[in-house]
């Protein structure tokens, strides 16, 4: 495509992106359980507005707009009182999850040589479940990454045995997923604390899916074990305001136990021909209608709308477990919060994926065991009736060998 002579009109030019929209994923009917997190019509307006009152103004200038910087720092300011975050805690925002992680591996190596001296190849050390995000991270830093497996007693949880065994001199950071993107499962970050302690090793709660959930599940009663800032040796979190925080798109957060630990997070550079530079993450431009949506919804939503979300989200996981139960699936693990995997014993957990794709049904899936995934929302407590009746059909196409070629399902 070249670049039009003279400009289309607007009307047309808007009417042709609906018309191209038509064959994506229907999240707003509810039927994609992966990349949308839809809390509603009524906070999607929230999000909508409050993005476009500052979708203009640019976060890497807080002098220029402090109106921004109040944003960020209150948004900062929630998150750590709802993570436990103790006096002197820090953070800022970032693009997403990949940020947040990329910023905090940095933190770690560059406190690792300020204070602890290492000067060659240092390492990370993860549970097979964890984000490829630190493996991207890593490979931008030229760190090893040292993978452990899962313990092998079906819990898909992290083995802080094994990963204490994978740790020496040059590891730099542990990491543990509450909860895990795979499986839903939150990882016992209080015993992998104890292996980091013993070990003065820094260690990271990638709360990116549960770091809006948990705190809020908690007070409805679920049972989270503890993941945050009340494990002493948990330095640093990533935790999305995009997904369980139903904030535009792209918005997280990256928090730190004290400014010692986030101050080796920023980069700064005077050596060039323009004015000094420091920026707190990864990218330099940083969009304002991200951080005004991100602070707009929580202000809105509160911590009782949280709640009610959050319940609703986990009411309807219970539902989705009984149901798949029923259908002879088992359920991976003990899931607690908005995500859940299952796989059937007998028939290919693929061709049953795919099934469910036809049938307009956009969701995701896990290799290591192979299994279907969903990500719930809010908006899922109304059509997830309906999604188990095809999950059933889809279920019986598959047994009675009647199945369509399968569908590759892969984030790219």
């Amino acid at each position: 495509m070249t670049m039009p002579k003279r400009g289309r009109d607007w009307a047309e030019v808007r009417a042709e992106m609906i018309d191209r929209g038509a064959g994506d994923a229907k999240w707003r009917d509810g039927k994609t359980a992966v990349y949308v997190f839809n809390a509603g019509p009524d906070i999607a307006e929230v999000q909508h507005e409050a993005y476009a009152l500052y979708m203009s103004e640019n976060g890497l200038g807080p002098l220029a707009f402090p109106s921004l910087a109040q944003m960020e720092r209150e948004v900062i300011e929630m998150a750590l009182s709802l993570l436990r975050g103790p006096e002197g805690a820090a953070g800022a925002m970032t693009s997403g999850g990949t940020d947040s992680i990329t910023m905090a591996v940095k933190a770690a190596r560059d406190f690792a040589r300020a204070e602890k001296g290492l000067s060659g190849p240092a390492n990370i050390v993860l549970p097979k479940s964890a984000h490829p995000a630190f493996d991207k991270a890593a490979h931008l830093m030229d760190i090893e990454v040292r993978r452990v497996p899962l313990k092998d007693d079906g819990s898909y949880e992290a083995d802080p045995a094994a990963m204490d065994a994978a740790c020496d001199a040059a590891t730099i950071m542990m990491v543990g997923s509450a909860p895990n993107f795979p499986h839903g499962i939150v990882d016992p970050i209080m015993t992998l604390g104890e292996v980091a302690q013993a070990r003065d090793i820094w260690l990271h709660t990638d709360a990116c899916v549960g770091g809006y959930f948990a705190p809020f599940a908690r007070m409805n009663g679920v049972d989270v074990p503890p993941f945050d800032f009340e494990v002493p040796a948990v330095r640093s979190m990533s935790a999305d305001l995009h997904k369980y925080g139903y904030a535009a798109k792209g918005a997280s957060t990256v928090l730190f136990r004290s400014e010692e630990y986030y101050n080796h997070m920023p980069f700064e550079n005077r050596d060039w021909s323009g004015a000094p530079m420091k920026t707190p993450t990864l990218a330099g431009t940083r969009p304002g209608g991200a951080i005004s949506a991100a602070w707009a919804v929580m202000q809105v939503l509160g911590v009782e709308g949280y709640r009610e979300k959050q319940g609703l989200v986990c009411a309807t996981r219970e539902r989705v477990e009984a149901g798949v139960r029923e259908l002879g699936f088992e359920v991976l693990g003990n899931p607690l919060l908005g995500l859940i995997a299952f796989r059937h014993p007998e028939h290919d957990n693929y061709a049953i994926y795919s099934e469910m794709y036809r049938k307009g049904w956009f969701t995701s899936l896990t290799i290591e065991p192979p299994a279907l995934h969903l990500m719930l929302s809010p908006k899922h407590a109304e059509v997830i009736d309906d999604y188990l009746v095809d999950l059933a059909a889809g279920l019986e196409t598959v047994a009675a060998g009647k199945e369509g070629p399968q569908v590759e399902a892969r984030y790219n």
